[in-house]
């Protein structure tokens, strides 16, 4: 019998290509810290039946199209933005995730993003590391914000969403939330109160913002909704970088709309080296790294090529994003 072919777009924990390989012919991309070139991609998808592909991906109708045998797309995220699914689904390709694993550790690396720039972590130990702690300690020396017993504002009372919100109630803080479906039983819980965006972002003092990226979200966050937020507010992003409208954010930034802004994600990612936000002290900023964990990464990376295999086996993966994929192509 014929083994089925997988190909991998990036070097993944050894956990997941063992299962690959159990179950199929299993060929890695190389680079480790670079996306696949394009025209790489579109080479290696030709002839096999699985693609176990990250969000710097771009799989769209003509990486299908080229993959005359392709059966499955396995997504490393929980996002899948960087796939058209619905064109997936036409062709009979299923399209799955790994959601529900990089809930807490993302939660964890968003409130660590909050305090950083809060309590003005990053610029003190730039601070220390260039030489300038020269002078005696000083009552204003590098004076930040408080968090305990501050208004947290959560856009999107998600899996993450509501996973900050019980880190915040550990510090004494209020909790507000924004999200297009209420949520009462999560409100009771987690004694979060439903409020508009525009209430939102006009009480809290720090927001995060834990939202999908779509046409709805783009943009979600610009000139407008920067002048709405409090004075001395600050901005935490771990959701998708187009969800904030990068200049109007450096404006806002600049003129002290806003306190400061903790970013993990970015329009443009990696950042470019010229991006204006890098001339800025109250921004911190990280290169997309919430769910950097040991132990979170390798288990997306087990569970993504899990989902793959469960699709070559003719089972149906627990990550299922296209439900409607059975119709054009059962298993």
């Amino acid at each position: 019998m014929v083994q089925p072919k997988v190909y991998v777009t990036r070097q993944l924990f050894d956990e997941a290509i063992d299962i690959l390989k159990e179950h199929a012919e299993v060929e890695v991309f190389e680079g480790v810290d670079d996306a696949i070139p394009r025209e790489l991609l579109l080479s290696k998808v030709r002839d096999v039946d699985g693609l176990l592909c990250l969000l710097t991906e771009r799989i769209d109708a003509e990486v299908m199209g080229a993959g005359k045998n392709l059966k499955v797309i396995s997504n490393y995220a929980v996002g899948f933005n960087n796939i058209d699914v619905d064109a997936a689904t036409e062709r009979g390709l299923y399209v799955t995730n790994t959601p529900g694993i990089l809930t807490d550790t993302t939660a964890d690396c968003a409130f660590a993003l909050l305090m950083t720039v809060a309590r003005r972590i990053s610029e003190a130990d730039r601070h220390v590391r260039a030489g300038k702690w020269v002078h005696a300690w000083g009552p204003r020396m590098f004076v930040g914000s408080d968090v305990h017993g501050k208004i947290l504002g959560i856009v999107g009372l998600g899996r993450i969403g509501s996973t900050i919100a019980k880190r915040a109630k550990g510090f004494d803080m209020k909790i507000l939330y924004f999200d297009p479906r209420r949520r009462p039983e999560l409100e009771e819980e987690l004694g979060a109160e439903y409020a508009s965006i525009d209430e939102l972002l006009s009480r809290s003092d720090f927001v995060s913002l834990h939202v999908p990226l779509t046409e709805e979200t783009r943009g979600f966050i610009g000139d407008r909704e920067l002048d709405i937020m409090k004075e001395g507010a600050f901005l935490i992003n771990t959701s998708r970088g187009p969800v904030i409208d990068q200049d109007a954010l450096y404006w806002g930034l600049k003129e002290g709309k806003i306190a400061g802004a903790a970013l993990d994600v970015f329009e443009e990612e990696p950042l470019p080296s010229g991006s204006p936000l890098k001339e800025l002290d109250n921004i911190v900023m990280t290169p997309h790294i919430a769910s950097a964990s040991v132990e979170t990464r390798t288990k997306m990376a087990v569970t993504a090529a899990r989902n793959l295999v469960a699709v070559l086996e003719g089972m149906e993966p627990s990550n299922l994003v296209n439900p409607d994929v059975k119709k054009v192509r059962p298993l």
